[in-house]
């Protein structure tokens, strides 16, 4: 699809996401805090700080730097998922958040005046945009001069079994089609070199690279196979598709090719890393 039609399917998808996300925000906070405070120390916020979360999704990222950025500081939690907005609002009203804006924003045309925040936050977010160097590059205008972006993107396949058992599985069965080379995904932005030229074009200097290990843990495969229904449109619709034997053959596959991350005890853990970066304006 041309890059128009990503960016339509990719709203779709992710306002379709949005009530799994917001069921499993929990599970997804501890998968993701590693990043997740790699990524707030990466732009040194300070109390009186206007910090921008691109693609918060239900802001568990944006959300840890709310509470350093006080008295004076604000948040802009932003997404093009206006469900994803709705669960960061009710996370915002839970914790007692107070300093919090919501805001519909598509990452490469940012609807803010230039030089307008100090900090910008995007976990797992470029990867996914139909052109993520746009993205980077109206970043990059509304940071004020040496203002901090810290972004994190999945690091290589062989690093992410969570992630890519499950599709190889789904492409072997003619349930999706494979990735096509180049275009956004999970897997779009896993080479370093890339991610730097990405930022240098963009602008940003001071560039560090560096790679964050965490573990998707799940009391068993069952519990894996329910959060990927959640999680993946992807995976959800695929398996809405089959019938139920169907189902149950590809949920027997996915066990066999997770054995090697089951325990004795049923629990399944498997190791995921993630790229991370940081830069100045």
């Amino acid at each position: 699809m041309d890059a128009e039609e990503q960016r339509r399917a990719s709203s779709e998808h992710w306002e379709e996401a949005a009530a799994g996300w917001a069921r499993q925000q929990e599970a997804m906070r501890a998968f993701g805090a590693p990043v997740s405070h790699w990524l707030v120390e990466g732009i040194h916020p300070q109390p009186g700080h206007r910090v921008l979360d691109l693609a918060a999704g239900v802001g568990e990222t944006g959300f840890l730097a709310a509470e350093l950025i006080q008295p004076g500081g604000t948040l802009i939690s932003s997404d093009q998922s206006e469900g994803m907005l709705d669960a960061a609002r009710a996370r915002a009203q839970a914790l007692g958040l107070t300093n919090v804006e919501f805001k519909l924003i598509n990452a490469e045309w940012i609807d803010l005046p230039v030089a307008s925040v100090d900090g910008v936050l995007c976990r797992w977010g470029y990867m996914l945009m139909a052109d993520p160097g746009a993205a980077l590059s109206e970043t990059r205008r509304v940071l004020r001069p040496g203002g901090r972006l810290a972004l994190a993107v999945w690091n290589a396949p062989s690093t992410n079994p969570w992630l890519v058992l499950p599709e190889a599985l789904m492409i072997e069965r003619g349930l999706i089609a494979a990735p096509r080379a180049g275009a956004p995904g999970p897997l779009a932005l896993d080479d370093p070199d890339r991610l730097r030229d990405l930022l240098e074009t963009a602008g940003f200097e001071d560039i560090e690279i560096e790679a964050v290990a965490q573990e998707r843990r799940e009391a068993s495969v069952d519990a894996f196979w329910d959060q990927q229904l959640d999680l993946s449109r992807n995976f959800h619709d695929a398996v809405m598709s089959l019938t139920e034997p169907e189902s149950d053959a590809l949920r027997a596959q996915l066990q066999v090719r997770l054995a090697p991350f089951i325990h004795t005890d049923g629990r399944l853990v498997l190791p995921a890393s993630s790229l991370v970066a940081a830069a100045s304006a």
